[in-house]
């Protein structure tokens, strides 16, 4: 799926066990994933490993239960190396490349899960005379 952001087959597993809940629950998705990523963002700022350790391993569940691999990655990522630095009480500051990437990420994978969760079709004009299409 668009940019290899969603794996099709996950979001289609995730609708399908979700039923009619499915945009109930993305719209927990992009709350708790707003707050998630500022958290992280604040943490960064503050070079506080710990506080970056439970955002970004309830973004990366959350992101897998939608098939948002990518984004699942590069939370656990953040995760991986918050717990490593809580543990040798060192900065995050190795984590700063993927805390830079996060949040364009997040917004990007979050307008493909909302505009292809919308029930109503995006179309497009075709011209006078011409059938509408469907994107």
């Amino acid at each position: 799926m668009e940019q290899g952001l969603i794996d099709a087959g996950a979001l289609a597993a995730a609708r399908a066990e979700l039923g009619g809940n499915f945009v109930r629950i993305l719209g927990y998705f992009r709350e708790d994933g707003v707050k998630s990523v500022s958290a992280i963002e604040s943490a960064m700022r503050d070079s506080n490993a710990a506080a970056m350790v439970l955002p970004a391993h309830t973004l990366k569940g959350e992101s897998r239960q939608f098939g948002a691999e990518t984004l699942a990655d590069i939370a656990e990522g953040i995760e991986t190396i918050a717990r490593s630095c809580v543990e040798a009480h060192d900065d995050p500051s190795e984590a700063l490349e993927h805390v830079a990437r996060l949040r364009p990420l997040f917004d990007a994978t979050l307008a493909v899960l909302e505009r292809t969760s919308n029930p109503l079709a995006t179309r497009r004009p075709a011209g006078f005379g011409r059938r509408v299409a469907v994107i």
